[in-house]
């Protein structure tokens, strides 16, 4: 759909949708009208400029209910000139024109109506991110779609489990999927982008796509939809032990001997358990990645409209109430006939057995291929192993490094 409207060249994003703000809203009270929530086309409205056609606002509605993203463009292909968030209010609310940043419409139906704007401090990229697995550059070249879902974790905390979930979600508990080449690791370095990038684009399901980087390390979209699991990190330390010491040495090709690695190679992994988890907190994650600025640059952005928390132990406990959750969000409707079947194959028991099509590469970089991949899927190994020295230290550094509330949530899952 779309509406005409005249604007000069060489007028700004502010000026422009200002001028025409109530023809947007308009647009998108029929859009509502029309009951068209599962119609991704139908979360665009273009505004025209008449004067000239290579200017134009493009608007998406990406909640479908009260948050758009502007942005006005010079060319059909070319980059965005700038780009403003905007909260739409239709629901009986009071216009209140002449306050800072607020401006009130009267819709087609006679309605008032405010947009409000701007509104969240979307994340921006800050830095690179690159070693022996990462390549953060992969983002920068990544054109996102109106609905992309980006799944995201510091690792072992369940990205293989939600993957899943969110692919019986989509296909309506169809089995053999190919998850794990339907949702590549977007930043791994292997394969390289001009492979990886491709492939990602010649998708034509609605993408869903994993990362294991820091929020300042990836651009940040409002059209995409994130979700964050996070885990204890004693539990993660105890499942990465399992995942590295089983690691073959086509693993170890892979990350270490591969064109393009930034950096030392991939260490080989030491000690026992205990003395791995030691090591891994002393040394903030490694051999992998640090841990704490992982969930701390997500814990960050836990409010905005587009970012949703899970955590690991809440998915334990309850995975039917956890995923519906998760299809809300996702704005994915549910199937009750499909539904028992959609979550089973979401269980642990399910993915041990069929995980061959959900974990990397068939689980082939691992001795035990993926039922090795899918180990356990338990916590709290590690109580009966860590020192209550341990423990205590664990403790104050994840206070220190996340606050208290985060914390809490990690060690939890209670908000």
């Amino acid at each position: 759909m779309g509406a005409s409207a005249g604007a000069e060249d060489g007028v700004g994003l502010s000026d422009f949708i200002a001028k025409f703000h109530c023809k947007i809203v308009e647009q998108f009270e029929l859009i509502h009208e029309r009951g068209t929530r599962a119609n991704a086309k139908d979360r665009f409205v273009v505004l025209a400029s008449q004067d000239n056609p290579q200017k134009f606002a493009q608007c998406i509605l990406f909640d479908f209910d009260t948050n758009a993203l502007c942005e006005v463009s010079s060319g059909r292909y070319g980059p965005a000139l700038a780009d403003v968030p905007l909260t739409l209010a239709t629901a009986g609310r009071s216009a209140q024109s002449g306050q800072s940043g607020r401006s009130a419409c009267i819709s087609a139906s006679g309605r008032h109506i405010e947009m409000n704007a701007p509104q969240p401090n979307w994340p921006k990229k800050t830095r690179e991110y690159q070693n022996h697995h990462f390549d953060s550059t992969m983002w920068n070249d990544f054109m996102f779609r109106d609905g992309d879902i980006i799944i995201s974790t510091y690792a072992k905390s369940g990205t293989t489990w939600m993957q899943q979930i969110v692919s019986q979600l989509l296909f309506e508990g169809q089995e053999g999927l190919p998850t794990a080449d339907m949702s590549p690791w977007l930043d791994m370095r292997v394969p390289p982008k001009e492979v990886k990038l491709p492939a990602v684009e010649a998708q034509t399901h609605r993408r869903f796509l994993k990362t294991h980087l820091p929020v300042d390390a990836i651009v940040f979209s409002p059209k995409a939809k994130y979700i964050y699991i996070g885990r204890d990190g004693r539990d993660v330390a105890w499942s990465f032990y399992n995942h590295h010491s089983n690691a073959n040495e086509v693993y170890y090709q892979a990350v270490n001997d591969t064109p393009g690695r930034v950096g030392p190679p991939f260490e080989r992994p030491q000690g026992d358990v205990v003395e791995y988890f030691r090591t891994w907190l002393a040394r903030d994650g490694h051999p992998y990645w640090p841990f704490w600025e992982n969930v701390r640059t997500w814990w960050e952005i836990k409010d905005l409209p587009n970012v949703h928390f899970v955590h690991f132990q809440n998915l334990k406990d309850d995975l039917a109430g956890e995923m519906r959750k998760i299809a809300a969000f996702l704005d994915i409707p549910i199937d009750e006939a499909k539904w028992p079947a959609i979550v089973e194959h979401c269980t642990f028991d399910y993915m041990k057995t069929n995980g061959t099509p959900v974990v990397p590469l068939g689980g082939a970089l691992w001795d035990g291929g993926a039922q090795t991949f899918i180990h356990k899927g338990t916590n709290g190994r590690w109580t009966s192993m860590l020192t209550a020295d341990d423990v205590a230290k664990y403790e104050a550094e994840a206070v220190a490094q996340l606050g208290d509330a985060c914390a809490k949530w990690l060690a939890t899952g209670g908000m």
